[in-house]
């Protein structure tokens, strides 16, 4: 796994442009184009984030359109694009819905981008939400949760290190069929995003990490505990990394409204208050950053790599 439960308070970050819901999308990314995408992935490179992620819807029906917009990058063509402009910045999908297709189909696509990029995939799966891009795959929406759980087993011996996977489900089955080439990694590792029951039981049963979608800092102690009491009543002795979404941040006094839910000011003061994920057992958390423009996000980044970051560990 490339990030342990030991150590600092590592960070990652949601690209931006790449999916643009009106519930955290800056006005700047309607107009942005890939060049900025491309500037945005090499300032995470430059500044030591450990991930950038990429989330996955391939059709939004009318009735969710102007709040989720239609704007969604396929991930996996996303992040392979940026594999190729970056050098250790690790690829994650936030989240791969892969109840939608079928795990060798996904399989073959996230081996390849694991292996051009050279082992920097963390697979993120979730169960999704949008039951007419469901309908129109042909894709089970009403039993996704269980779905979801086969093809996670599904998928790790797919992405396993055997040119010939083997795995028998009730829904999915395959052997005696080759997919070259293999991931580099040895293990990919997954992580599992939600906060519904399901989901929290799903990631300490089957996932290498959690990915919380929307949990509070006041609940997230109570739900990691359930998370770490589910893992150890499965008997899954490996340590499972933990994340969290912190709030919308602003490294400095912005001269500008960011709004009252933002995080800002001295880096000091963002770094005290981003400790207490650490201290409620959280391993890394995701940022997102306030800005008007490309120029003003990755002065931003690289302000919070410089002057936050190396404090989230005291």
């Amino acid at each position: 796994m490339p990030i342990l439960p030991a150590g600092p308070l590592s960070y990652g970050m949601q690209l931006p442009i790449q999916s643009q819901s009106a519930i955290y999308a800056e006005p700047w990314e309607a107009a942005a184009t890939p060049a900025d995408l491309v500037e945005i992935a090499r300032t995470a490179d430059r500044a030591g984030f450990t991930y950038l992620a990429s989330c996955d819807h391939v059709a939004i029906p009318r009735r969710l359109a102007e709040a989720m917009s239609t704007v969604w990058y396929d991930p996996v063509a996303t992040l392979a694009f940026l594999a190729g402009v970056t050098e250790r910045v690790l690829l994650m999908s936030h989240v791969a819905v892969v109840g939608l297709r079928h795990p060798l189909a996904t399989a073959k696509q996230y081996a390849t981008l694991d292996h051009l990029s050279g082992g920097r995939l963390i697979l993120g799966v979730g169960a999704g939400h949008v039951r007419e891009e469901f309908d129109a795959l042909g894709a089970d929406f009403a039993g996704r949760g269980a779905v979801l759980d086969e093809t996670v087993d599904a998928l790790k011996a797919a992405l396993g290190p055997e040119e010939y996977p083997e795995f028998a489900g009730e829904r999915f089955a395959f052997s005696g069929l080759g997919q070259l080439p293999r991931p580099a990694q040895a293990r990919v590792p997954v992580w599992v995003g939600g906060s519904s029951p399901a989901a929290v039981r799903r990631a300490a049963v089957r996932g290498d990490g959690w990915l919380p979608q929307g949990d509070p800092r006041a609940r997230l102690p109570a739900q990691i505990a359930r998370l770490q009491a589910l893992r150890e009543e499965a008997g899954v002795e490996e340590p499972i990394v933990v994340g969290a979404i912190t709030e919308p941040l602003y490294v400095g006094e912005p001269g500008w409204s960011v709004g009252r839910r933002t995080l800002s000011g001295k880096p000091e003061v963002l770094a005290e208050s981003l400790r207490e994920y650490a201290a409620m057992g959280v391993h890394q958390i995701q940022v997102r950053f306030r800005s008007r423009g490309r120029s003003e996000l990755t002065d931003q980044m690289a302000a919070f790599a410089a002057d936050v970051a190396p404090h989230l560990d005291r």
